[in-house]
Order: structure tokens, then sequence, then C-alpha cells
């Protein structure tokens, strides 16, 4: 099995603008990451951005790059560019590495790649984990995902999702003793064929109330396999505060 690790990184971000080049350690967050996927299986890394101060960067510590458009709606659409323009077949496995995670470890890249690789019925993979407080399963940040017996999607959401009924009727406030509750880790396998199909549909009901884009494969019927990551997953940066911590982590472990 062969697959290609893609890392979307924009200059533009909300919250933290210019969020690829913060130094983490001597470093930028983008090769943070980079380094992070080129431990992985991955027959290549690509970095995608629409952003030249950021391919100067990356070609500076020897990514392969591919600029995209800048108006792209999502990291979906820009890795579809990216698909394209490398020419992979329909079949080629592409993850989705997100550009904020210096943490990321390699094995779950290889898991998501190789769990789509041994479901040909699922157009896309992703992970979760377990979720132990009642806090997280009350938290409309974390996404929760539910699974049928073989592993496929059956839904995400922000909501609680399975609601213990029975349970939240009696102790509302309470973390149930029993159920079991999954977040969504927000790292994705594609195969291309599908990526293409992807952004030609329109954005779908679910997706739009929800704020979720895999909403749209599972509107249109595509397949999801969903695992439990095989290693803990740490957030992204996101913010601020995100980013001095994972400065602390890495300045630590020097």
């Amino acid at each position: 099995m062969s697959f290609t690790v893609v890392i979307p990184a924009r200059y533009a971000s909300t919250r933290l603008p210019a969020k690829p080049l913060m130094d983490i350690a001597g470093k930028t967050m983008v090769q943070r990451v980079w380094e992070q996927a080129s431990l992985s299986a991955a027959a290549a890394v690509v970095v995608a951005t629409d952003d030249t101060r950021i391919a100067s960067v990356a070609e500076g510590f020897g990514a392969q790059v591919c600029m995209t458009a800048a108006e792209h709606p999502s990291g979906t659409d820009r890795l579809q560019q990216v698909a394209q323009e490398m020419g992979w077949d329909d079949q080629h496995i592409v993850v989705n590495v997100q550009g904020d995670e210096p943490l990321i470890p390699p094995a779950v890249i290889n898991q998501v790649a190789e769990n789509l690789a041994g479901n040909p019925e699922a157009a896309m993979a992703t992970l979760c984990e377990d979720i132990d407080s009642l806090e997280e399963i009350l938290n409309p940040n974390v996404v929760k995902v539910v699974t049928d017996i073989r592993g496929m999607a059956l839904y995400f959401s922000r909501a609680t999702i399975p609601w213990p009924r029975d349970a939240f009727m009696d102790k509302p406030d309470v973390m149930p003793a029993t159920g079991q509750w999954a977040r969504h880790i927000g790292i994705y396998a594609y195969r291309t064929g599908f990526l293409h199909q992807y952004v030609g549909w329109e954005p779908a009901p679910l997706e739009q109330q929800e704020s979720l884009e895999q909403l749209r494969a599972l509107y249109n019927g595509v397949r999801i396999h969903v695992a439990s990551a095989v290693e803990g997953v740490p957030g992204g940066v996101d913010t601020a505060q995100d980013l001095e911590a994972v400065r602390a982590l890495f300045s630590d472990s020097a």
C-alpha cells in the first residue's frame, strides 16, 4: 500500500495569524508537522499552501510544496486541487494532516491509511478516542461519533450522542456508569476519486447545521471507516495559549 500525506498550511487564521510560521523551539510549526509526518510510512509528504512565504520556508527545509488557490472553502477542497495537480489515480490514498498539529504521532497517520486500504467499501477513514468525562460529553466543541458494528460512521455531532436517556433522567449532572462515547479525531484518509466527487457536491443541510464538513460525505451516501486511535493524539494549536504549551513541551524535551 502506498499513500501520500498532504499538509494544508494557510497563512490566514482568525485566532492565530501566520500560524504555520510560528516558532517552536527553533523551527516553524509547519516544519514540526512535516517532520512528524515524514516519520510515517508515507511515500511522500506535500505541504499545500496559498502563501509564498510559507512555500519559501517549506522549500527551505526540504519539503515538497504545492501552491493552491486562496479561495478554497475547506481543507478538503485544497487537498482535491493537490490530487488533481499531482495526477494521482482515483484509488490513491491521501492522508490529511492538519498544519497545526506538531505533535501528531506518525503511528496514527499509518493507521488511518491502512484502515482505508483495508476497507474498500469506504471512501474515507478517520479515528476516534474514548470520552471519559461528563464535561466532554456535553461540550459542543467536542465532536462525537457513533458507528455501526463494522466500524462505519453512522453520524458525527456536536451534540451528546448517544444520549443516555435513563441515566440522565436520574442524575443529569453525573457521568453515567455504563455506556460508551467517542470523540472524533480530525485526521482523515481519502481515496482521490472521492475528493473529486466531494468538491462537486453542494454543502449539505446537516453539514451547515453542525459545521462539520464530513457530514457532506454521509449525506451523499459515502461510507466512512472509524477506529480507535492506536496512540493518544494531542490537540492542535488553535490559540496563543496552545502555542505556548507546545513550546514548553519541546523546550523540556530538548
